[in-house]
């Protein structure tokens, strides 16, 4: 198994890469047999986060995504109690195909295991936010350079002091992922990634990183720092990481969620997703 840290590259080599659709990567997944980030997987195909929380916080979380749309567009939500998500991927199984997750309780991280079987009950609800992984295909197509894919780097993101509307007991500041472009590039980007508003559509900024609270644009706080070369300029998108700095802010009393880059990978198509 992979020995995770929050610093890794992605393994080039590995057979994982040559899987075409989502449900045999999920597989893969479910056995044991990935569990490292899932950023270059089934290609084509929608990637999600996930929010796992008992049904009597599940209406204010989903008005805090309402509220919050741009880091927490909703695209599925599970029956009480079921684990399958089953609008997005009929028959998967939110508790063992994700590759690695995260448990708080009471606003702390006590777990990151590689399934959840052992902590789901029967009252609680599970939402699939989109993530920003979908576009990024997208934005290939359209000639625009993906740095992380390039330094074979999961993440970069950053908890930003843009702060989310509260609903209830949610509240906290938004994280939002970086990805360096030119000028021309980044008016591109905005183009191409307006249209995915499932996935959080255009970015958020573009320019000065202490505008929004970042000190110092090398050492994000998920992920890995990625190269800004001359003449380009950060961009930065609403992040679906977002509702994990919600939980530690607002001290919930129980939340599950992905770890950061590692994502549920859904069987809508990126395409699909671009005309919700």
């Amino acid at each position: 198994m992979t020995t995770l840290t929050a610093k890794d590259n992605l393994p080039k080599d590995h057979p994982v890469y040559g899987l075409k659709t989502p449900r045999e990567v999920r597989s893969l997944i479910r056995k044991g047999e990935w569990d490292f980030y899932t950023k270059g997987l089934a290609m084509g195909y929608t990637q999600a986060n996930l929010v796992v929380l008992p049904e009597e916080d599940a209406f204010e979380f989903l008005v805090f995504c309402q509220r919050n749309s741009k880091p927490c567009p909703v695209i599925d939500v599970t029956d009480v109690g079921s684990p399958e998500p089953a609008y997005t991927a009929p028959g998967a199984d939110l508790r063992t195909d994700l590759p690695r997750y995260r448990v708080f309780r009471n606003g702390e991280i006590v777990d990151e295991p590689t399934n959840i079987t052992d902590y789901w009950r029967d009252d609680l609800v599970a939402f699939l936010l989109g993530c920003s992984l979908t576009f990024e295909g997208a934005l290939l197509e359209a000639g625009v350079p993906i740095r992380t894919l390039e330094m074979g780097i999961g993440t970069c993101d950053f908890v930003t002091s843009v702060r989310c509307n509260p609903s209830g007991k949610f509240h906290g500041p938004m994280v939002m992922s970086m990805r360096p472009m030119t000028p021309a590039q980044a008016v591109r980007a905005t183009q191409v990634t307006t249209r995915f508003s499932a996935t959080h559509g255009a970015p958020m900024h573009i320019g000065d990183p202490s505008a929004i609270g970042i000190e110092d644009i090398n050492d994000p706080t998920f992920g890995s720092a990625v190269e800004i070369k001359e003449g380009e300029v950060p961009v930065f998108w609403a992040c679906g990481i977002t509702p994990q700095t919600v939980a530690l802010e607002s001290k919930v009393e129980f939340m599950i969620t992905h770890k950061p880059g590692h994502m549920f990978i859904t069987d809508i198509s990126d395409a699909e997703v671009a005309l919700f």
